[in-house]
């Protein structure tokens, strides 16, 4: 019986013929990666088989646009770790696309070795974000109070992170082992300690305050 792939199995998006064909051959000569499917535009991705590993996607395309092509990769792929890597910098296209479901935001400027390094991090389960951007959302007015983060407790901490990654309130209470009632409960006092109103807000604060940088501890009882 052949060993089974333990690969990183990489789907990609992208408008453009020579940013899909250079991803390609970026990803080939990495040992631990493979390139599974190839779209130019979100109706074609969304037909992609099987569902990868992770999903390296433009948010700026002839067909869609924004958070709407991650909220749709998101509903199809749900699996899927989903990687924007984009030219687009401002800091509302950035929380929207997290909000909408994504794992990992980078730009196309950045360096060959870091968007392989962010695919592994997002195939990790880990949140990424490129530096460059973090700067540009803390210049943001933030509506929150900073010393709110202090007040956290560790459960509600791990249920920022989750929600932030874009996970729904069914898979957080998988992840913490408790029920959907009690992970819901844990949002509830979350955004009502924060004083955010909508899941863009939480987005925005676990990013201002570091939160997605963060190892969680999900294994802790509630």
């Amino acid at each position: 019986m052949d060993a089974p792939d333990e690969r990183i199995a990489v789907a990609l998006l992208d408008q453009q013929a020579l940013v899909r064909e250079g991803l390609c051959e970026l990803l080939e000569r990495e040992s631990d990666m493979k390139v599974t499917g190839v779209a130019s535009r979100l109706d074609e991705a969304l037909l992609l088989e099987p569902e990868p590993d992770v999903f390296v996607a433009e948010i700026n395309l002839r067909d869609a646009r924004g958070p709407y092509v991650v909220a749709r990769l998101r509903s199809r792929f749900p699996g899927s770790g989903i990687l924007v890597l984009t030219t687009m910098t401002y800091a509302d296209e950035v929380e929207a696309a997290f909000a909408a479901g994504a794992n990992g935001y980078g730009l196309k400027e950045t360096a060959a070795s870091e968007i392989v390094n962010a695919i592994r991090q997002v195939h990790r389960g880990e949140g990424y974000l490129d530096s460059t951007l973090g700067a540009a959302l803390t210049r943001r007015a933030n509506r929150q109070d900073p010393a709110a983060g202090n007040t956290l407790t560790p459960r509600e901490v791990e249920v920022l992170r989750l929600l932030a990654l874009g996970h729904t309130n069914l898979e957080v209470a998988e992840r913490l082992n408790v029920s959907p009632r009690t992970a819901e409960a844990h949002r509830a006092n979350l955004m009502g300690k924060l004083r955010v109103c909508s899941r863009a807000e939480l987005v925005r604060f676990a990013l201002e305050h570091g939160y997605l940088g963060r190892a969680g501890s999900s294994d802790t009882k509630a």
